[in-house]
This record gives C-alpha cells, sequence and structure tokens, in this order.
C-alpha cells in the first residue's frame, strides 16, 4: 500500500551536507504496523516528515519515491499534497502541546482539518469532532470541545492528535514517538488506543519509536536505522528472535531484563554526525565484531533469509551463532 524506494534527504547547513535519510526503502501493507526504531539521529522522524511532504524545503533535497497506491507523492505539487495530506496520509506528531495551536480550540482545530478536506457545514464537522473525541476515550468529549490544549493533560492532548488524525479515516497513519512525553500507564493506554483503532479502520501505521519494547508490543514488521539507513529489516519475531545485525544486538542488550540484578550493556559510543558519517559501515566505530573490511565497504541491505535482510559484512554463519546467543541469553532472564 506504501512503498518507500531508495529515499535520500539531504540538508545543505553551514558545517556541510547532513545526509539525513541515506537510500532507504520500506513497505508496508493495509491494516499492518511497521515500527522504525533506533536512537535519535539516526534518521527516522525526517523519514516521517518526508512521507508527509514536510521537507520541501529551500535547503534540502529529496530523491528516491514514495508510492501510496502507486500514486508517488513526491512528484505531486504542493496543492495535490495537500489534497492527500490528512485525507488519506496522516501524522500524530511527537509533542502534541507544539502540535497544537495553543490559541485556538481543540473542537475548532479538529473541525478545521474536516473542512479543509470536505465541504462539511460546520454543524455537521463540529458533531464529527464530538464523535472522534468519543472515539478516542476522552471523557466528558463536549465539554472537552470547548477547551484549549493547556487545559488538557498529556495524555489527553495526544489521544485529541490522534483524533485529528484519524477523523478522515486516512489510508495511512503516521505515529512520530507518540508515547515519548507519557507515563508508562498511559503509554500503554495511548497504544492500546492505536492499535484498536487501527483494526476498526484497516489503517495502515507507521510506528517511529527509539523503544524497542514499544515495538514489540505492537509491531508487524520491524525497520532498524543507523545514521539514516537500514540496518536491518524484516518481521517482529524474526527480528527480535533472530536479530542479525550488531546494531540490533546491541538494542536489545540494551533492554533491561526480568532480572533486576542484571547487568545493563549499552552501545559503546555514540551515534555518528550526519554531516561527517564513516567511512564503509557507519556501525563500525562502535562495533566489537569490526574487521578491516568494515571501515572501507559500505554494506549493502541483503536478505539473509525470505522477508528478513540486514546490511552487515560479517559471515551469515557467524551472526546465526551470535543472534541465537543472545537469544538464549535473553530467554534465561
Amino acid at each position: 500500500m506504501l512503498e518507500v524506494d531508495e529515499l535520500r534527504v539531504r540538508f545543505r547547513t553551514r558545517d556541510g551536507i547532513v545526509k539525513a535519510v541515506d537510500g532507504v526503502s520500506l513497505g508496508i501493507e493495509r491494516g499492518r504496523t511497521l515500527g522504525i526504531v533506533g536512537e535519535s539521529g539516526s534518521g527516522k522522524s525526517v523519514t516521517a516528515l518526508t512521507l508527509m511532504g514536510l521537507t520541501r524545503l529551500p535547503n534540502a533535497t529529496v530523491e528516491g519515491r514514495v508510492l501510496l497506491d502507486g500514486v508517488d507523492l513526491l512528484e505531486l505539487s504542493g496543492g495535490e499534497l495537500r489534497r492527500i495530506r490528512g485525507q488519506r496520509i496522516s501524522m500524530i506528531f511527537q509533542d502534541p502541546l507544539s502540535s497544537l495551536h495553543p490559541l485556538y480550540r481543540v473542537g475548532d482545530q479538529i473541525v478545521e482539518a474536516i473542512r479543509a478536506h470536505e465541504k462539511a457545514p460546520e454543524r455537521s464537522a463540529r458533531r464529527r469532532a464530538l464523535e472522534a473525541l468519543h472515539e478516542v476515550g476522552i471523557p466528558r468529549p463536549e465539554e472537552r470541545l470547548a477547551s484549549y490544549p493547556h487545559e488538557l493533560s498529556g495524555g489527553m492532548r495526544q489521544r485529541v492528535m490522534i483524533a485529528m488524525a484519524l477523523v478522515l479515516d486516512p489510508e495511512v497513519l503516521i505515529a512520530d514517538e507518540p508515547t515519548t512525553a507519557l507515563d508508562v500507564t498511559v503509554q500503554a493506554q495511548i497504544l492500546d488506543l492505536i492499535g484498536e483503532l487501527q483494526r476498526e479502520h484497516g489503517t495502515a501505521v507507521v510506528l517511529i519509536t527509539h523503544d524497542l519494547g514499544v515495538v514489540a508490543g505492537t509491531a508487524d514488521e520491524v525497520a532498524v536505522m543507523y545514521a539514516g539507513r537500514v540496518a536491518e529489516q524484516g518481521s517482529l519475531r524474526g527480528v527480535l528472535d533472530g536479530p542479525q545485525h550488531p546494531y540490533t544486538w546491541g538494542l536489545l542488550q540494551s533492554l533491561p531484563g526480568a532480572r533486576r540484578s542484571e547487568r545493563l550493556h549499552p552501545i559503546q559510543g555514540s551515534p555518528p554526525s550526519l554531516i561527517d558519517v564513516p567511512s564503509g559501515c557507519a556501525f563500525h566505530p562502535r562495533c566489537a565484531y569490526a574487521f578491516a573490511s568494515c571501515v572501507e565497504v559500505l554494506p549493502r541491505l541483503l536478505e539473509s533469509e525470505p522477508g528478513h535482510a540486514n546490511a552487515c559484512l560479517l559471515p551469515p554463519e557467524t551472526k546465526r551463532e551470535i543472534g541465537a546467543g543472545l537469544r538464549a541469553r535473553r530467554s534465561a532472564a
């Protein structure tokens, strides 16, 4: 339904060219959830913004294809894209307090989203806004229609964003770190809500997060990003049970286990600057398994088995052995 093919996004800055996204290819089917995971600065959010056409800036260069049911969104004019954005592809942003307009009431903002795409009378649009707030579980939705964003809690604001994103029944929903600023209980409620609404509407969901735990509970497919590229991708079970890239191993070992006495094993070092990405495999300065070729050769994303690909130069048998050992340690924990 949504296909991303060799997407590249670069920004010209005073310090140099930022290679924010460097040859990303992804795909998602109707009714499925794709989880995109990685540290801050890996290119996840820029990928999401580009899918929405929000990186059309004077200092930006965008290449590749973003196909929605065969239509390349990158080739559409601004007017054509505005008609699709919100109606066929919508987005929940990371921080609802800065995404919602502080001077307009919640109801007016949802009504505006409806009337921007449909010739709906004011009364009809307001009734749909009320139904949307009720659908996302906001108590006393009639009162909340008249509230300003600052009068709502973080969880309530995020529910308003979800209501606004889904009120036009889009085919694709992009959720960019939708639970980052919320406490654990509210996080679970928001993720359950997105899953429930997805099942009701058959929406394809792209979930962007830095938390593999969130991905484990929600996604059908996973793409692990590092330094603007996809390091590994495949089914949820394939990536979590049989990880085949050192970066994915590092992310999994950074997760807390069931035993409180178990030590965490964080990835050493920091993500690279996207202005000065290391040669060869961008992960090699932080990789415990790197060898000479990793410094010189840029690994391609290749299938190790049907539906499971990784971009690592280690021999397949070595990756399977290390991945199996990691799985065994996680199972024992």
